[in-house]
């Protein structure tokens, strides 16, 4: 329906007046938030660096779709107007690009569609390489129309760091303190205000977010349910009650909501502790932890010093987000393999797993580097002597390094390109065309 007919039709239909002016107070509140918009010019990162955080642009919004082996999705982004129209926004990972879930190192495939996340994403380093569709370098600023606002599919969406509100909030040294809650038959809405671990912000606004019965509650070493609040009198079972700011963790996610509210998120989890929180983060930290032992390591070249009858000298940097106990394997004089990989991070040689044409030989130094390393860069460079070098370890590619304390596994076919550069599933077809 186009918009003239919706007004024509708001304007013969008096109850339709309350929802049309509910809807203009809704779009004005949010456009003087601006969620999703920061003041930075767009910024295009430079193939073979990795470019500065702080010239990312940041939104949030609910992931909606995963194609995991390409490292890419779409998030329906929070903008201006109604959360629920928004189209959902395609993304890809850059190759260096960091997932973080319940404070620790994941891949996409760990994360629950539905999950609310914060994203700090760059244009395209090569558009004609892109995953994703390539839109205007001005979209952040374009209206979408049909009460939707601005700000809802930017340019940017080349994700140096895509994670959750409890690993933003850990990196970010910030905490809920939990203010009112409101139940009835074990579901309600809870406030909340975002505040430092250490101190208050007194600017900071209360958001009110929703809750049922699947919500989880973790204490310790135990997982609750809304009715154990109950029954210790924590919460009450009818009714409102003060939580008199108790700080907590929080896990996001979005649900279709009622009486004409917009936007308004839904708790998936609640921590009440440290205690619960580090034990996610570390059951999340061991699941990844086997994930890239048998995927292997991802790695830019930085040099590669070519020998006599196919041997080199190659050095790579790890990239980061890491457990520090995945960087402990890489030791010296240790045997390793490389193996050639595209901007997905798709093995791209071998038809038969990725160490069917690696490159076999000894990493022959592991140097640390002195100052803190950019995000998305490990900060450890290895050297690595090979007697055949392939044609995909050259300076600037991306590569996956594995050494032999690692277990050997034949990785799915989605997850290689048996040699072909421009075989994907699916293709960039599928997303929306703007």
């Amino acid at each position: 329906m186009k918009p003239f007919f919706i007004l024509r039709s708001l304007f013969f239909v008096p109850s339709r007046l309350v929802l049309l002016a509910c809807l203009l107070v809704v779009q004005t509140n949010a456009a003087a938030e601006e969620p999703g918009t920061d003041a930075a010019e767009p910024f295009r990162p430079e193939p073979g660096k990795f470019p500065p955080l702080e010239k990312a642009h940041s939104y949030r919004g609910e992931l909606v779709f995963v194609d995991h082996a390409n490292r890419r999705g779409s998030i329906r982004l929070e903008g201006s107007g109604m959360f629920f129209r928004n189209d959902p926004h395609p993304f890809a990972m850059l190759p260096y690009g960091m997932v973080r879930y319940h404070g620790a190192p994941a891949d996409l495939r760990d994360i629950p569609l539905g999950t609310v996340l914060h994203v700090r994403a760059f244009l395209p380093p090569d558009p004609k390489t892109s995953a994703v569709p390539v839109l205007p370098v001005d979209s952040r600023t374009k209206d979408a129309n049909h009460n939707r606002g601005a700000g809802i599919a930017p340019a940017e969406n080349h994700v140096l760091l895509l994670e959750d509100e409890p690993s933003r909030c850990r990196r970010e040294g910030l905490v809920w303190k939990l203010g009112e809650v409101e139940l009835a038959n074990l579901e309600g809405r809870i406030t909340a205000t975002l505040q430092p671990k250490e101190g208050d912000d007194e600017k900071a606004v209360a958001e009110t977010m929703t809750f049922d019965a699947a919500t989880r509650v973790w204490r310790g070493r135990e997982r609750l349910g809304i009715e154990e609040l109950i029954a210790e009198g924590a919460w009450p079972a009818e009714g409102k009650k003060s939580l008199d700011g108790q700080v907590v963790q929080l896990g996001i996610t979005w649900k279709p909501t009622p009486d004409g509210v917009f936007t308004r998120f839904h708790l998936s989890d609640i921590w009440l502790d440290d205690e619960a929180m580090q034990r996610a983060a570390r059951q999340q930290t061991g699941t990844h932890k086997a994930f890239i032992r048998s995927r292997w390591m991802p790695a830019s070249i930085d040099a590669v010093e070519y020998g006599q009858f196919g041997r080199a000298t190659v050095t790579a940097t790890l990239f980061g987000g890491m457990d520090d106990s995945v960087y402990a394997d890489f030791k010296k004089d240790s045997p390793a393999m490389m193996n050639a990989v595209e901007n997905t991070l798709k093995h791209a040689h071998g038809a038969y797993g990725p160490a069917h044409m690696a490159s076999r030989g000894t990493i022959l130094e592991v140097m640390k580097a002195a100052a803190p390393a950019p995000l998305g860069s490990s900060g450890i460079q290895i050297r690595f002597e090979t007697d055949l070098i392939i044609e995909g370890i050259r300076p600037g590619r991306t590569v996956r390094l594995r050494p032999n304390s690692w277990p050997q596994v034949q990785v799915p076919r989605e997850e290689y390109l048996n040699g072909d550069l421009e075989e994907r599933f699916p293709t960039p077809d599928m997303f929306p065309k703007y």
